[in-house]
């Protein structure tokens, strides 16, 4: 008997992306986290590994019983199956899932595909209506287009590096894949706009390109323009705003960390007020951000006096109190702990084959009548190879055998 595909609990309510089929042929993290937020809300992924190189992300990270802890998040909602793509048979097999599909997310480096005869042309003859997002480093064309294109290069390139850090300290990158996080996000979105484009308006399908460099230099803000209109180049400003002020981490008597924020010029007076400092409200340059970021030294002295004067419990309370901006400085076993987070059910509990209930983040947002679920966790390598080209492709037991002995699939 050939083995089946997962059988998991119904979603609680029918799913926003529900009969949309992804082809997820992308490694380690943007391609793949982009089509696990496609899968959450419904969208049936299938994704497709080398047979004998898985995506490394199967072994980034922790592990537990051999068993990958970033995979189980990130493969969630997919059914894994094999195919050698530079074959001949397995491009074939590829085109004919392709056929079937609404999406196929890469990241091979650009003319890759087309190599292999697989390009958008190519992809486009088999099924019109599809929609290809390339996530990749550059994007498909310039002179570093087929360079090797990681996250950690475009925080560095994106300016994002060269931003963070202390004054006098060197550019600093973040200890977690945030470019790839946003770009992945990114395309999610620019597939479900691609899909809207050819549903609602009789479009064909078309080519997503988003290279992994261009989404945190959005994130900028107006730094660009600022430049090109004042030639003004920011600097390094540690956990500082240029904007307003006061805004820092501040250490408590406890040992704790407290984050305030004072983007509202009424919660600028509140935070002063509380502070014991009501008369530096009265001056000129505090009635704007600007101004007071160029006295940020006077009011972090001042705040960061008072907070140290009080365990964080106590802090956090009179805050609350005068309706000032503050949250604690969070690592991941106060996460766990915290009553917002438990209310949200922002980390969730997933039932693993192999672990058991395993505690995860859920799906990035709640939609009222199509909530999102994880179905179920990352599978193992190739795990739903045969029940998928068996169902999809007709595929008998002797072909499939044949394929597997040439190690097509």
């Amino acid at each position: 008997m050939e083995p089946s595909l997962p059988r998991a609990a119904p979603p609680p309510a029918p799913a926003a992306l529900r009969g949309v089929t992804v082809l997820d042929c992308a490694t380690l993290f943007a391609g793949p986290l982009a089509a696990t937020v496609l899968g959450d809300y419904g969208a049936d992924i299938i994704k497709i590994e080398h047979p004998a190189q898985p995506d490394p992300a199967r072994t980034h990270g922790p592990s537990k019983d051999g068993e990958g802890l970033w995979w189980k998040m990130l493969g969630r909602n997919k059914h894994t199956v094999t195919l050698d793509l530079s074959r001949p048979a397995g491009a074939d097999l590829l085109l004919r899932l392709a056929s079937q599909a609404d999406v196929l997310i890469e990241n091979f480096r650009p003319g890759t595909l087309e190599r292999w005869g697989l390009g958008p042309q190519d992809l486009h003859r088999a099924n019109r209506r599809l929609v290809i997002a390339r996530v990749t480093g550059f994007g498909q064309y310039g002179p570093y287009a087929r360079r090797p294109g990681f996250g950690t290069l475009a925080e560095s390139m994106s300016g994002f590096a060269a931003l963070t850090g202390e004054p006098d300290g060197p550019p600093t990158l973040p200890p977690f894949g945030l470019a790839d996080g946003v770009a992945a996000l990114v395309a999610a979105s620019a597939v479900q706009t691609a899909l809207y484009h050819r549903d609602v308006h009789g479009g064909p399908g078309q080519v997503v390109d988003l290279a992994i460099i261009e989404p945190l230099l959005t994130l900028l803000g107006p730094q660009p323009t600022a430049y090109d209109q004042l030639g003004t180049v920011p600097a390094r400003t540690g956990n500082r705003s240029v904007n307003n002020a006061p805004r820092n981490i501040y250490p408590t008597r406890d040992g704790a960390w407290v984050a305030v924020s004072t983007s509202a010029q009424s919660v600028a007076e509140r935070v002063m007020k509380l502070v014991g400092h009501p008369e530096v409200t009265a001056e000129p340059w505090f009635a704007g951000g600007a101004g007071r970021a160029a006295h940020a030294d006077l009011l972090d002295g001042q705040v960061g006096e008072w907070i140290a004067a009080r365990d964080r419990d106590t802090v956090i309370a009179a805050f609350e109190e005068a309706e000032a901006a503050i949250s604690p400085v969070y690592g991941i076993a106060d996460i766990f702990e915290d009553p917002q987070y438990r209310a949200l059910d922002s980390l969730t509990t997933v039932e693993d084959p192999v672990l058991g209930p395993i505690r995860m983040q859920n799906v990035l947002f709640r939609l009222s009548a199509t909530p999102g679920a994880i179905r179920w966790t990352g599978r193992p390598h190739g795990r739903d190879t045969r029940a998928v080209y068996a169902a999809r492709l007709g595929l008998s037991p002797r072909e499939l055998d044949e394929l597997a002995a040439d190690r097509t699939i």
